[in-house]
């Protein structure tokens, strides 16, 4: 019998207040009020997606810009997936997917490895999406690579409008993800030659 893989993680400054609640091995339930509408539908599709049940809860100071709400959301997730976690005995790792969002076509690549880094090929068409700046999801992604301990590569294969392009980033990384944290029954403790991961 697999232990529950459920975490929560909070965290406080004095510029945002962020809780996240994740089941790695939910039905893609979720409740995410972020104050920014557009990343509240990005969670949301990421833990439908995922088959992640997700809480979030985050207040931050939008009135001067996204950025430390984006950052540091993708630091609590990060936190909150590593958590849950634990030593990752018999994941599998890995995981890719290539997800079309109508025109848009966009890869994203992943080992749960307990190495870091973003390797992140993504041009929107514009600067803005929904009102803030498109540019800050590198922010969050690499914050959650960071915290994580993900190797995450994210590659737009071909172009469309913002939305599309972020949805199918965000669907790709949740399917990804679903991949590699499912167990393989062939696999007995880290994937890893090493015995260990990092």
């Amino acid at each position: 019998m697999k232990r529950e893989r459920i975490a929560e993680v909070s965290r406080k400054t004095a510029e945002t207040e962020i809780s996240v609640k994740i089941n790695l091995d939910g039905s893609g339930k979720s409740s995410v009020n972020t104050g920014i509408p557009f990343m509240d539908h990005m969670l949301t599709l990421f833990a439908r997606h995922g088959f992640f049940d997700l809480d979030v809860s985050a207040r931050g100071d939008i009135e001067v810009d996204c950025h430390h709400t984006l950052e540091d959301l993708g630091i609590v997730l990060g936190d909150a997936v590593s958590k849950a976690l634990g030593d990752k005995a018999g994941i599998r790792r890995y995981g890719n997917m290539i997800l079309p969002m109508d025109e848009t076509l966009v890869l994203v690549a992943l080992d749960l490895s307990g190495r870091p880094g973003l390797y992140y090929d993504v041009t929107p068409v514009s600067e803005l999406v929904a009102g803030f700046d498109a540019r800050l999801f590198h922010e969050f992604f690499q914050a959650l690579c960071s915290r994580c301990g993900m190797n995450l590569h994210i590659r737009q294969l071909a172009s469309g409008e913002n939305h599309h392009l972020f949805e199918a980033a965000f669907k790709g990384l949740a399917k990804a993800l679903d991949i590699a944290v499912s167990y393989d029954p062939r696999i007995s403790g880290p994937l890893s030659t090493k015995g260990k991961f990092d």
